[in-house]
Parts: structure tokens; sequence; C-alpha cells
């Protein structure tokens, strides 16, 4: 089965072509909208594209459907609003998941802040399109957000841990853990990238020779922190809809939204976007929203579904259609992926089912695996699987 790795992520400045035309994605600052810059946003996938938004695992916004004429209008009203980057490669560089729990202005807020700033300046590490930062807060939630460097809270301090790693550099501030995290991004650089491609994960498993101050996570007192023996890996679970430290969770069946949605949580307050395909409104109180999921049991939540077709060229099916007919006979806590090619945008990791298109109408299924792993059952039909 074929299909094409392109290796980076669309922005706003460098939209990626899709089956229903460009995808702009919106990299808000600390993943905070204002309401009017929430409104504006909403108008412009009304007025400009086809009215659907995605909410990303990198807690970004993607508008779709954009010709190349409303693309250029949509970055001109962006521009007019903050959220334009100097450049592609700044904006791609720029690439730094916040707690949406960080309180405004508190430290983590700051790190994250003073991270993306030094990543975009000129002497920045010049990382893959991919490579990112996720900055933490207490308690942690980021643990299975994609990311290559992992900020967290420790004591009075910070810890910065390469994703995949065993080992971590202290900080005692705020202002050294910025400075740690951009000299571990140079460090990876230093041999981290083969053909303009390269993750944190894939360079550990090289073996490198550690940096100065590399630090065994098992020294570190986690008290606060549940985590597994071997990686020092908090175990905490993506939280869903609900009540929020700072507001309130709404989901969104594969994390679409519509202008109207966005609007309408943007009427009640500044809004978080996370990456759990749920949208936070700071300061509300179970907010009703048409179309939205309030109960933290649905089990569309356990269900990642890439854009499938017709909206991306590379699916060979309608995954969508066929996640939500199987929605309802998932056992609770049974979580599926379903993915319209052998790539797997939608989840990097296993899943308790995953089905991989091979047709418009035939599925390979994978038990406890990911899109690469060997067919427990290949060439089913839709109304032949089995869960």
């Amino acid at each position: 089965m074929s299909f094409t790795v392109k290796g980076w992520c669309p922005g706003a400045l460098r939209p990626m072509q899709s089956g229903d035309g460009l995808v702009l994605r919106i990299r808000a600052r600390n993943g905070r909208l204002e309401p009017g810059q929430a409104r504006l946003i909403a108008a412009l996938s009304a007025r400009h594209g086809n009215g659907l938004m995605d909410l990303t695992s990198r807690a970004n916004l993607q508008l779709r459907g954009l010709d190349p004429s409303g693309h250029a209008a949509t970055v001109a009203a962006l521009a007019g609003i903050g959220l334009i980057d100097d450049d592609p490669e700044s904006e791609a560089r720029r690439n730094v998941i916040l707690s949406p729990f960080a309180p405004v202005g508190g430290p983590a807020w700051q790190l994250a802040e003073a991270i993306a700033q030094a990543m975009t300046a000129p002497d920045a590490p010049q990382v893959p399109g991919k490579f990112g930062f996720a900055v933490d807060a207490d308690p942690p939630v980021l643990t299975d957000t994609p990311a290559d460097i992992r900020l967290r809270p420790q004591g009075p301090g910070w810890l910065i841990v390469p994703d995949g790693g065993d080992w971590a550099l202290k900080a005692d501030n705020t202002a050294q853990a910025a400075t740690r995290a951009i000299a571990l991004a140079h460090w990876f650089m230093q041999g981290g990238v083969q053909d303009g491609r390269g993750r944190m994960r894939g360079h550990l498993r090289r073996s490198p020779a550690l940096p100065h101050g590399a630090t065994p996570l098992a020294s570190f007192p986690f008290s606060k922190y549940p985590c597994d023996s071997a990686t020092g890996t908090a175990g905490a679970h993506p939280p869903g809809p609900g009540p929020a430290p700072n507001g309130w969770l709404l989901g969104f069946a594969f994390g679409q939204v519509t202008p109207r949605q966005l609007a309408a949580a943007a009427a009640i307050g500044p809004l978080r976007l996370t990456p759990w395909r749920a949208l936070l409104i700071e300061g509300a109180t179970r907010p009703r929203i048409r179309g939205a999921i309030l109960d933290p049991d649905d089990p569309l939540l356990r269900i990642h579904a890439c854009t499938g077709a017709p909206g991306c060229p590379q699916a060979l099916a309608d995954v969508r259609a066929l996640a939500r007919s199987l929605a309802p006979r998932l056992e609770p806590g049974q979580s599926l992926h379903v993915s319209g090619c052998a790539k797997g945008c939608a989840h990097r990791g296993p899943a308790a089912i995953t089905l991989v298109a091979t047709a418009p109408d035939r599925f390979d299924l994978i038990r406890g695996g990911g899109t690469r792993d060997p067919a427990a059952q290949g060439g089913l039909a839709p109304d032949r699987i089995p869960l």
C-alpha cells in the first residue's frame, strides 16, 4: 500500500494542498484565542473555507477548503490580529504546546513564550518541521502529546526531558529551563537529522553521547508524577469533557469544529486549544454548544479517524462515516483507530482495534497495534468488522 510522507505540517504561511483545497493551520500563541480572534477565525472559515475546522493533536486549529485567493485573504486578516509569523521557517519552528490548564502569565506560560521566542530567533536550531516542545504544568497532562522535548515542573525548577529518554536536564528557574531546552535542541541537531527529517526518539535509538548535565530520571523524586520506572513517563490520562481548573472542556468528534460552534464558544469566553480534540472555554460552567460532546464516556472520544476520503487525496475510504457507525459497538474503554491509509495521521500509537482502508469498502484489522503492524484480518467489508 503506497502513501506519501510529507515530513512537515501545514502552517498559515505554508498551507498544504488536500483533497478539499488548501489546509491552513493556525498556531495560536500558547494555544490561546481571545474571543475576538476566535470570532474572526470562524468568519474566515465560513467565508473563505469550506466551513470545517480541525483541532489538531498539536493544539493548533486548521481551516480547510481554501483556494489561493481565500488563503491570501485569510492570512491578511490573521496578520491583523497577531496570528501570523514573519516567515514560514519561523512559523514551523515555533512548535510549542503549553498545557491548556497553565495559568495565563504563570511560570509555564512564561517558559512556553520564552521557548517560542528563542525558536524564531536568527540563531535558533534549524530543527525539522515536526520537531516540537511540550511545556506541562501541575498536574502533568501532556504525557502522550506529540513532542520531542518535554518540560515539566520539578520543585521550584524544571526538568527538560528528551522524548523517549530515561534522563533529563535540570533547571533551577524558568529562564534557565528555556536556555537548556534550546541547548538540547542544538544537541539533537548534531546527528539527529537525516535527509532533513528526524525526531528525538529516533536520535536516542542511535545511542548518541549524552549532553553535559544529563541525569538519570530515576534520581529525581516523582512524588507528584506517577511514572514508569524505566522512562519516568507520567501516567496521567488526557482529560475528557467536563470541568477544568480554569474553565470547561468541550469535546468534538474527530476534533472537527464548525464556524458556528467556534463562534458560540467564543461568545462565552477566551478559548484554549488542546491536543485532545477539545476546546477549553476559560471561566465557563457547563456551556451548551450544539454538537459538542459533554459526556466523558461518549465512545466517539475514543475513536481516532483521519479526514479520510474525499478530503484527503491519499485516503481510500470515508473513514469518519465508518467510525460513527462503529461507535455504538465499542466496549467501555475500548479504543478504535480508523485510517484512510497506512500512514496513520490521526493517531501515532497503538489502539485496541485499528482499521486501515485498502479500498473504498475494504479494511484490514489490527488488534493492539498501529497502522503498520501485521493485520489479524484483511479485506473486511464494513458490515463484517468484528469489535
